[in-house]
C-alpha cells in the first residue's frame, strides 16, 4: 500500500436510490450511477430535512485508471474500522463517502495507514 493525498469535500451529500428511473428530473446532482436495478443519484444535502447525509473523501494518485488497488487502499482502512462507504470513481480519483457522524473516526483511520488528509 502506498500513501495518498486526500482532500475532504466541503458540504455533505445524500445518496438516493430511483428504482424506476433512467435519468433524474432534474440536473441538480453530483453523480449517477444507472444500473439494472434503477437509478443510484449522489447530491449536495439539502439545508433542511433529516436524510442520512454524507461526508466525502476525495483524491488518490492521479493516475487515473492505470494505477491497480486504487480505493481498496482507501476503502479497506475504513471496512477494518467497521466504517460503511459509498464509492463513486472518476477517471483520475475517487470519491469515498463515509457517514457524515463518523467523518472524524474515518480521517484517523485513514492517517493511521499514512495517508494524508487535508481537511
Amino acid at each position: 500500500m502506498h500513501s495518498q493525498r486526500l482532500h475532504v469535500v466541503p458540504g455533505q451529500f445524500v445518496v438516493e436510490h430511483l428504482p424506476h428511473a433512467t435519468l433524474p428530473e432534474d440536473d441538480d446532482w453530483i453523480a449517477l450511477v444507472r444500473a439494472p436495478e434503477g437509478l443510484t443519484v449522489i447530491r449536495d444535502a439539502p439545508p433542511f430535512g433529516e436524510p442520512e447525509r454524507w461526508a466525502g473523501f476525495y483524491g488518490g494518485t492521479g493516475n487515473g485508471l492505470r494505477v491497480p488497488g486504487t480505493p481498496a487502499e482507501i476503502v479497506g482502512p475504513l471496512a477494518e474500522a467497521e466504517i460503511p462507504v459509498f464509492v463513486a470513481s472518476t477517471y483520475h480519483a475517487d470519491l469515498v463517502l463515509v457517514p457524515e457522524h463518523r467523518l472524524k473516526e474515518a480521517t484517523e483511520a485513514l492517517r493511521d495507514t499514512g495517508h494524508r488528509v487535508e481537511i
